[in-house]
């Protein structure tokens, strides 16, 4: 190969590259803090990942005075998590990409273990990201602002 075909295609998989971490930060994909909407404190890590188009949340770590359980257990949940660990479960499914927001998925609030419609909007550079966990109409809900970790 000659010098300027090695160029070329060493160009050509820099951009390939650099399109693909662009794309990745226009998308939930990653690590983020959940505010809590009512205090206004963090309360947990949740990692978000993609497969075939969905997008999934999983508890990473909870964020808990020292006086708390550290490692509480779901005991409101119903089915399968009932009485599980909430570090390591899986809150967000389901949610897909629909234009600018992700929606047609569920939030599972482990505080009170009710399972909600949820929609997610990225907001100021995919830095923050609006979730929103309601009954019937998104305008029947609460949301929260998580901040991007990683």
């Amino acid at each position: 190969m000659t010098h300027k075909k090695i160029s070329t295609v060493v160009i050509g998989v820099l951009a390939a590259f650099i399109s693909f971490a662009v794309c990745a930060q226009d998308s939930p994909v990653g690590l983020w803090k959940n505010i809590d909407d009512v205090t206004g404190k963090p309360k947990a890590l949740i990692r978000i990942t993609e497969n075939n188009g969905e997008l999934t949340g999983k508890i990473e770590k909870l964020f808990k005075e020292a006086n708390e359980d550290q490692n509480p257990k779901c005991d409101k949940c119903e089915g399968a998590n009932k009485d599980q660990p909430v570090i390591g479960m899986v809150i967000l499914k389901g949610l897909k990409k629909d234009d600018d927001e992700y929606n047609g998925g569920t939030i599972l609030d482990p505080a009170n273990g009710k399972i909600y419609k949820s929609k997610l909007v990225l907001e100021e550079g995919a830095k923050k990201l609006n979730v929103r966990g309601y009954i019937g109409f998104p305008w029947l809900g609460r949301s929260q602002v998580w901040v991007r970790e990683q």
